[in-house]
């Protein structure tokens, strides 16, 4: 008989997709089972554009997190752009995260997410969101409108506002994720560039400021970011698709601007550890949103719109 030892990890390493209709918080969730900001929010459908990647890593092993863009019906370039994004997830997870706002009956959104998923040979949670917005009696009839619904490994009702019951479903992903060894070091939370999170962080900033004036036509670029000095000194440009978008972004005697550069400095600010300078700018680039030019320059990848 061999001396020699197996090598058998005692670890869970693997992948989560986050997906869902827009607005149902699973940027929230994510930040918090991370412990940081890495996924812009706002109470705006379609805050996320990108598939974020975050990494959780503890004692049981890692999960890494895709948050994806909000399932909806495309109506631009960036919309397709936004759609595929969330529909790769799939194809890169071992399990599943369908995540559905508390006290709300299914409609057809998530109908046609349900029969998408039916498709999907992967386990899959249904995670009930936001029961911190509803009576606590409430939350059995949350989950009896889904329960009814084949397909599900798990329902797990949860407040990523508050934390409520996100450790038990950390619980319940690691169930479904195959042993291995981490696929990141434990130092390792997100594959975003500084600048691509700082770029997010002031268009969160500006979706919060401007309310419901500006629609989400407007997108962030980094034009500089300078660490040699004691002070972060970063240049951002705001663009929009109107003339008149413009005047509001900048606002009266340039208060709107302001105070989006001032929110967005603060959170910098926590991220870096750092006192930062930032330069705000806005430009007008008509219908960016349809442009394969413009969207690749925004750090969407315009290839992925052609397929």
């Amino acid at each position: 008989m061999s001396d020699e030892k197996i090598n058998v990890s005692t670890t869970k390493s693997g992948f989560a997709a986050i997906i869902g209709r827009p607005n149902v918080g699973k940027s929230t969730l994510m930040n918090k089972i991370v412990g940081q900001k890495i996924a812009i929010t706002s109470n705006k459908p379609q805050t996320t554009r990108n598939r974020i990647m975050t990494v959780y890593t503890c004692d049981d092993g890692q999960i890494v997190f895709l948050d994806t863009p909000g399932l909806h019906k495309a109506k631009n370039k960036l919309g397709n752009y936004m759609v595929k994004a969330a529909n790769s997830s799939l194809k890169d997870s071992d399990v599943i995260l369908f995540l559905v706002e508390a006290g709300k009956e299914i409609g057809s959104g998530e109908r046609d997410i349900i029969e998408m998923l039916k498709t999907v040979n992967l386990p899959k949670i249904l995670v009930i969101n936001k029961i911190d917005s509803i009576k606590r009696e409430d939350i059995p009839r949350s989950i009896e409108y889904y329960s009814k619904e084949t397909g599900f490994d798990e329902i797990v009702p949860v407040s990523a506002t508050d934390g409520t019951n996100v450790d038990e479903l950390i619980r319940c992903i690691f169930k479904f994720l195959p042993y291995g060894e981490p696929f990141y070091d434990e130092d390792t939370v997100t594959d975003q560039p500084i600048r691509q999170i700082t770029a997010e962080m002031i268009r969160e900033k500006a979706l919060h400021a401007l309310n419901e004036e500006i629609p989400h036509g407007i997108a962030v670029m980094i034009e500089k970011m300078d660490f040699s000095k004691r002070v972060v000194d970063i240049e951002a440009t705001i663009v929009c698709e109107k003339e008149s978008h413009k005047g509001i972004i900048i606002g009266k005697g340039g208060q709107m601007l302001k105070k989006i550069g001032t929110n967005a400095r603060y959170e910098i600010e926590k991220m870096l550890e750092q006192q930062v300078n930032l330069k705000l700018f806005v430009k007008v680039k008509k219908e960016w949103r349809d442009s394969e030019f413009l969207l690749k320059n925004f750090g969407y990848n315009a290839d992925d719109l052609k397929k």
